[in-house]
């Protein structure tokens, strides 16, 4: 099935669709998603991403991301990513959008309006092996202090993502 991705303004209008790859190849603009489920212990369920992805393999990132479908709300499209990439599904409710440009391997760019959200979940995943090779909880302070000692571990855009997370999470009440 061929893959597509949402193209969208800078207001996350629609402007059309494009094929995955080539978008990230000619950095288009597109509307994507981050998940960060939390326990109750408000750790982050993290995972690190198969060695053999096309980018960012064996790198530790959110509980999940992605792009949502043609006709797929962001909520719907979190959902079935959870689903696909961590073996669970729950509520997820959203936090806040933006836009990011970065570099990544195999000459790919991520060019992405994207909205992040959040969700609460208390068990472990079950890894799909071809999304991800592992997974922690850690709690906030913790992935901000290896992110600073250890950057070169983490997905650019989870570097990106976590200074926005943080601010959330340190002016908001946690009763998700």
């Amino acid at each position: 099935m061929l893959e597509e991705v949402i193209l969208v303004d800078e207001q996350d209008n629609v402007l059309g669709l494009m094929e995955k790859m080539e978008a990230h190849r000619l950095a288009k603009l597109h509307r994507a998603f981050s998940v960060f489920a939390m326990n109750d212990r408000n750790e982050i369920l993290l995972q690190r991403r198969a060695l053999h992805k096309y980018h960012s393999g064996g790198l530790w990132t959110n509980t999940c991301c992605s792009h949502p479908r043609d006709g797929e709300t962001v909520e719907a499209a979190a959902k079935r990513r959870l689903m696909e990439e961590m073996g669970f599904t729950c509520e997820v409710s959203k936090i806040f959008s933006f836009i990011y440009k970065a570099e990544l391997d195999n000459d790919l760019t991520e060019h992405e309006l994207d909205h992040v959200l959040i969700a609460r979940w208390n068990q472990d995943p079950v890894v799909n092996p071809d999304e991800a090779d592992s997974f922690e909880w850690r709690s906030v302070d913790w992935v901000a202090l290896d992110m600073k000692q250890h950057p070169e571990k983490y997905t650019v855009w989870f570097k990106i993502i976590y200074d926005k997370f943080l601010n959330f999470w340190n002016n908001e009440d946690h009763g998700i």
